[in-house]
């Protein structure tokens, strides 16, 4: 054994002396006698030594997706067939060869993951393929199956339309119980098996698919085991097309069997204005109680993913030169529904924020009150979404020469509204804040939003607020530390404003070692006026460079180093860093606000540049080739 550690001789000497001179204290509970370090120090005249001893907050961010369907979708199961053990390996780092037989594997491996494949029809693809005797003496399953194995890609296209059709449909053209449970129970013990406490975390859940046009859908998590989530079978559209049936059957859930779940709504960019609307799903005024219900078992929502970007808007936000990235925004999902400028407003994050401040001022309770997350929504069992290895929406746009012409999303009644391959944004993942890498803690992180999204780097980013932050708190290598000490992290509530104060930020963003350098750091505020009216801006807190604003405070751009050609760029601008405390300088004490960061990188080569370069492609000018990538917190709320 090594020599003691000094401290530790000096602890064991003063317990000692406790006991030798008949202390109470020490006779009771010398059995049980535990201090921390800061208590040791007090009592022994030392001073702390370590920065890092005794630290309990968490120190790095968890890297996951928490939407990821394999064959077992019924939708992706008509041209996937990677499962979900092949998505559990791909995620932990392993390599894999795609549907489509390309060989694939993540330059990093996640920390977690939550197979979110749906619940309508849950497993059914794989036994239908399988030539299970049931489903082929049914005219629709015998029709399906032929198509699907066919080998004829627009028959094989149509059809996966079609079934994509059917999961909109009140009942399911199958009944297939059996099917459900027997899939559910594999998956479940699937996820133990992968689950490893300390490397990788397999986080149970699934997607509640409904009025798949306008994409009201919900990944549900759960925080325990098999053991818990087998207590149950997913929620489906079949059960109801009502999300907040959902909800009070997640209530139901938790309060039979005191175990926890949440819900994460998916990027409302396609919902034609229902996401975050002022009303029930059935066209009556919100209630407190369908609010509350909501504000609890939905902590995030997600405001990145494949099919487009849901922070915000350029015709909602139109002084924000950001705002205009990777928009789908003509239609809903299925482009039956020509999108309006009056639904923008329900779709996007931002303005969702500010329409809960005006709800809780009606109501009493914030629906909106959400946190950021980001997933792929991948149909290929692959979370791969970095631009250089991007492997698409679903396995019939998987890499090939081809793909950026191919249709992702075909329209029934406008064929202008179909969606081509190159439309697809390569992202996003979430990063947790959690004090351990197990279900458990990446779950309770969730809840108190201690979260933030990103279109696909994996930079790190700090957000805390307070009233007390200074200059100085930038000079430290450790700002979590005075994050916490002074100030509350990223999904939470500054506390009430003392007397002329107004509160203060501590913001700081370290780069992705494989991506670009950092172009700037800004704060969005939103606030509701006195008057009920709601307001926005975006700040400009930090930047790299020697850029001035101009008189209108506009910071110029960074500039842009891609080559297209190649595919290349040089980080001979912007930051590998940066941090600030920022005050707001235009505070009011009586107003509800809300504050996020939004973390903005150099231009790097899109998806599409890479592509364009491996595989010799001259693509059309209207084909972005370059893109900002970025990652936004969760906010933190002002009440007065």
């Amino acid at each position: 054994m090594g020599r003691p550690h000094p401290l530790a001789i000096s602890v064991l000497a003063l317990a000692s002396l406790w006991q030798a001179s008949g202390s109470s204290l020490a006779q009771e509970r010398h059995t049980e006698y535990v201090q921390t370090e800061e208590d040791v120090a007090s009592k022994l005249g030392v001073k702390q030594f370590s920065p890092y001893a005794g630290r309990s907050y968490p120190t790095r961010p968890l890297w996951g997706d928490q939407h990821l369907h394999t064959e077992i979708s019924v939708d992706a199961g008509t041209m996937t067939r990677l499962g979900q053990e092949d998505a559990y390996r791909f995620a932990r780092g392993e390599e894999v060869a795609s549907t489509t037989g390309v060989r694939a594997k993540l330059s990093r491996p996640l920390d977690w993951l939550v197979i979110s494949d749906h619940a309508e029809m849950y497993g059914l693809m794989p036994q239908l393929l399988s030539g299970d005797r049931d489903l082929l003496g049914t005219a629709q399953g015998k029709s399906w199956y032929d198509a699907l194995k066919s080998g004829d890609k627009e028959k094989m296209f149509a059809t996966a339309m079609d079934i994509v059709a059917a999961l909109s449909k009140p009942e399911p053209p199958f009944k297939s119980d059996k099917i459900v449970r027997k899939a559910w129970e594999k998956y479940t013990a699937l996820a133990d098996k992968y689950n490893e406490p300390g490397r990788f975390s397999a986080i149970i859940g699934y997607e509640y698919t409904t009025r798949g046009g306008y994409n009201l859908h919900r990944n549900v998590l759960f925080r325990g085991d098999a053991s818990v989530a087998n207590q149950t079978l997913p929620f489906s559209q079949f059960d109801s097309q009502n999300p907040e049936d959902l909800w009070k059957a997640l209530d139901t859930f938790e309060k039979k069997t005191g175990a926890d779940v949440l819900a994460i709504p998916h990027n409302g960019n396609l919902s034609n204005g229902l996401m975050f609307s002022i009303e029930t799903n059935d066209g009556q005024p919100l209630t407190k109680e369908i609010a509350a219900l909501r504000a609890r078992l939905e902590p995030l929502v997600e405001v990145t993913q494949i099919k487009g970007d849901s922070e915000a808007h350029p015709f909602l936000s139109p002084n924000d030169e950001f705002a205009d990235y990777e928009k789908w925004d003509s239609a809903n999902l299925d482009g039956t529904e020509i999108k309006q400028k009056d639904m923008l407003q329900y779709e996007y994050a931002r303005s969702a924020l500010k329409i809960g401040l005006q709800l809780e001022k009606k109501l009493g309770v914030n629906p909106y009150k959400f946190g950021m997350a980001a997933g792929t929504d991948a149909h290929t069992a692959l979370t791969a979404v970095a631009e250089n290895n991007f492997f698409g929406k679903h396995s019939g746009v998987e890499p090939s020469s081809k793909r950026w012409e191919h249709v992702v999303i075909k329209s029934p009644k406008d064929p202008s509204l179909t969606t081509l391959g190159w439309q697809q944004a390569a992202g996003g993942y979430t990063a947790v804040w959690a004090n351990a890498n197990t279900r458990e803690a990446i779950f309770d992180a969730m809840v108190r939003k201690e979260t933030y999204a990103t279109t696909g780097p994996r930079m790190t980013v700090r957000f805390f607020g307070g009233w007390d932050f200074v200059k100085e708190d930038t000079l430290s290598r450790e700002p979590a530390s005075i994050g916490y000490d002074k100030g509350v992290p990223m999904g939470s509530d500054l506390r009430q404003a003392p007397e002329g104060k107004s509160p203060t930020f501590l913001v700081a963003a370290l780069k992705d070692a494989l991506s670009g350098n950092l172009d700037r750091i800004q704060i969005i505020k939103g606030w509701m006026n006195t008057d009920g009216k709601t307001e926005e801006r975006v700040y400009d807190v930090v930047w790299s460079d020697d850029r001035k604003p101009d008189a209108r405070g506009k910071l110029p751009p960074v500039g842009n180093t891609v080559k297209v050609e190649n595919a290349t760029w040089t980080n001979t601008i912007g930051a590998p860093e940066l941090i600030t405390v920022w005050t707001d300088p235009d505070f009011d004490p009586t107003q509800h606000a809300f504050y996020y960061a939004r973390v903005i990188e150099i231009p790097t080569p899109r998806w599409t540049a890479y592509e364009a370069k491996r595989f010799g492609v001259a693509m059309p000018k209207k084909v972005p080739m370059v893109t900002q990538e970025r990652a936004y917190t969760s906010p933190i709320w002002y009440a007065p």
